[in-house]
């Protein structure tokens, strides 16, 4: 197994290597606005340190969100191209799935990634690996009160939610736990099984590549111009 994963559904840009036992390479650069630019070098930079090669992959998978459109959609669609380029699957998992992951969290908490417009994207969990609900988008202060949180939306309005209720845990989906938590999906289920699971829509964390958006995208098509009477 040869795990290439990446997401571009926040600001970060981040990509990892993972053999199914662990991590071989992971970078990750912060920018919200160079998703398309940067992502490729950072594929070509992990690929690099971890010293194999494109053609060894033998599974592509990307942060499905939810995310502002032009970010995620970079991620999406690099990953159905590697992927049919390659000949092999390509898988999503919800961006804020690899957050909680990456928290190492055993305890019930909320997972929030900024959605801008003032509101964010939000889950909830009951552990590292269990969504029980989500992904939604609201106001920060509309998020239940009982509940600690990890994520950067989280961070950014803490005066809203309350400084107490922040833990230390990583504020993006790095790449390195997005690898890890699908490499121990697949290596759950035979291959033949991961690709009938996933594309039932029935498996609890992999899933089609495809975006979750919960909104529309900020971008409108242009309405008619008025009419200026003479």
């Amino acid at each position: 197994m040869l795990v290439l994963a990446f997401d571009t559904a926040t600001p970060a840009v981040t990509a990892a290597l993972h053999d199914g036992e662990r991590v071989l390479a992971e970078a990750t650069t912060v920018d919200a606005r160079r998703h398309g630019e940067l992502l490729v070098p950072t594929i070509e930079t992990v690929l690099r340190e971890a010293g194999v090669a494109l053609a060894d992959v033998t599974t592509v998978v990307a942060g499905t969100g939810p995310g502002p459109y032009t970010g995620l959609r970079v991620g999406l669609v690099t990953a159905q191209a590697l992927a049919a380029s390659l000949g092999v699957p390509a898988y999503g998992v919800c961006t804020l799935d690899a957050v909680a992951y990456g928290s190492g969290l055993a305890e019930p908490f909320l997972v929030a990634t900024d959605a801008r417009r003032k509101e964010v994207f939000w889950g909830h969990y009951e552990d590292r690996r269990t969504r029980l609900s989500g992904p939604s988008v609201d106001k920060p202060q509309d998020l239940p009160q009982d509940l600690p949180l990890v994520g950067a939306g989280a961070r950014m309005y803490a005066e809203v939610v309350g400084a107490s209720r922040l833990l230390d845990a990583p504020e993006y989906p790095f790449a390195g736990a997005l690898a890890a938590l699908a490499a121990e999906q697949l290596g759950q289920l035979g291959e033949q099984d991961v690709r009938e699971v996933v594309e039932s829509g029935t498996h609890p964390v992999l899933s089609l590549p495809h975006p979750i958006y919960l909104r529309r995208p900020d971008a409108q098509v242009p309405s008619a111009p008025k009419k200026v009477s003479t």
